[in-house]
């Protein structure tokens, strides 16, 4: 045997690996090829239809709003109350009892205390006096609204970024498909649910007995629905509507940071499973908390800029008259009349249980929405 012979075998075998590692994954079932896993942000150009499932954002939406509102209901009622007139009013009459001077004129420390003070008495207050039921007031109607719009927000948000990145960005994930989807699955949601946040506010702000004596003003949710229609035409049902838009800004921001976050979070992992170390304590965490940590944090940062617009919604479903007319007509007149008379600080009534309920509620719906789509076979991510 020559040498070339002998080396023979050797150059096949250095000749064939080459070959082997271009082999591309195949099904032990039926022998198809399977695509290649696809990193987040990477282009699905290759996938299926843009709708493939697209059911399964809307039952997993749906699934994680009811969750978060039942378990922060108590706190919803509470800011709620805190962004009202009535409870407002109510606070000035007690800090001038005890010799305080008005909110408007502390300095931020100090009136920030004095809020989450006020805050804690009130959420004291409320079981005392009405009973803890009174701390579920109006859960009947959010969930009814909290489900189908969490649902429609999940559907339209989850297929909008896919339908968006499919058609018009080579089917890439990007900041700009995110903010998109989410304005549209905002103004989309607001418009289908509106009537039923009106009448979940005013039944939360009805108490058994009002300042002129009267007592309950309305029996239930059909009940206020009916009595709005009669008095105020459909129209009525759509009074805080232009603060809901405006409360777009929020989900948008809110949407556009967790994805963000998300695509931190997958590309920390890859690069973790690149280098080859063992999981520490901290990866694993990381792992399992990321995702709900996110959403807590994307929630805190877009609610604390764009709050405003709550207490403005809020004053413009509950309609209170002056002098037998309503006193706030519109978004900006209810903005500037807040603000002249009662200065920056009212437009953050309500902030704290506020903050206390959306972040862990954020965590909460997310979480929930994120397992149920694992569950059902399938990912936010493209």
């Amino acid at each position: 045997m020559t040498l070339d012979h002998a080396t023979e075998p050797a150059r096949i075998r250095a000749n064939s690996s080459p070959f082997r590692q271009t082999l591309l994954p195949q099904s032990r079932e039926t022998g198809d090829i399977l695509p290649p896993k696809q990193p987040d942000g990477a282009s699905v150009a290759a996938k299926g239809s843009p709708f493939a499932k697209s059911w399964a954002h809307l039952v997993a939406g749906g699934l994680g709003g009811m969750a978060s509102a039942t378990l922060t209901a108590p706190l919803d009622v509470l800011k709620t109350r805190l962004q009202s007139t009535y409870y407002q009013h109510h606070l000035v009459s007690a800090r001038a009892a005890r010799g305080l001077p008005p909110i408007e004129t502390m300095s931020f420390a100090r009136s920030s205390l004095l809020h989450i003070r006020e805050t804690g008495e009130i959420l004291w207050q409320v079981p005392k006096v009405e009973g803890w039921r009174a701390l579920f007031k109006g859960l009947g109607p959010n969930l009814i609204g909290v489900v189908p719009a969490r649902a429609i927000n999940f559907y339209t948000y989850g297929n909008g970024k896919r339908i968006i990145s499919t058609y018009f960005n080579n089917g890439n994930e990007a900041a700009w498909v995110h903010l998109c989807a989410a304005a549209f699955a905002g103004v989309v949601t607001g418009t289908a649910t509106n009537p039923i946040w009106l009448v979940k506010t005013r039944l939360q702000l009805d108490k058994n007995t009002h300042a002129d004596g009267r007592g309950r003003q309305y029996k239930n949710a059909l009940d206020c629905t009916m009595q709005t229609l009669r008095k105020e035409g459909v129209p009525g049902l759509y009074r805080g509507l232009s603060a809901s838009y405006l409360g777009v800004t929020e989900s948008t921001l809110q949407w556009t940071l967790y994805e963000q976050m998300k695509l931190y979070l997958a590309k920390r992992e890859q690069r973790v499973a690149d280098s080859g170390r063992a999981l520490t304590t901290w990866d694993q965490t990381v792992a399992w908390t990321g995702k709900i940590s996110a959403a807590g944090v994307a929630k805190f940062v877009a609610a604390l800029i764009t709050y405003p617009h709550e207490v403005v919604r809020t004053r413009l479903r509950q309609t209170p008259l002056e002098n037998g007319h309503l006193k706030y007509t519109g978004l900006a007149q209810c903005f500037r009349l807040i603000w002249k008379e009662e200065g920056m600080a009212a437009l953050y009534g309500g902030l704290v249980p506020h903050m206390f309920r959306v972040v862990p509620s954020a965590a909460i719906m997310f979480g929930t929405y994120e397992g149920v789509l694992k569950l059902l076979g399938t990912s936010s991510n493209l």
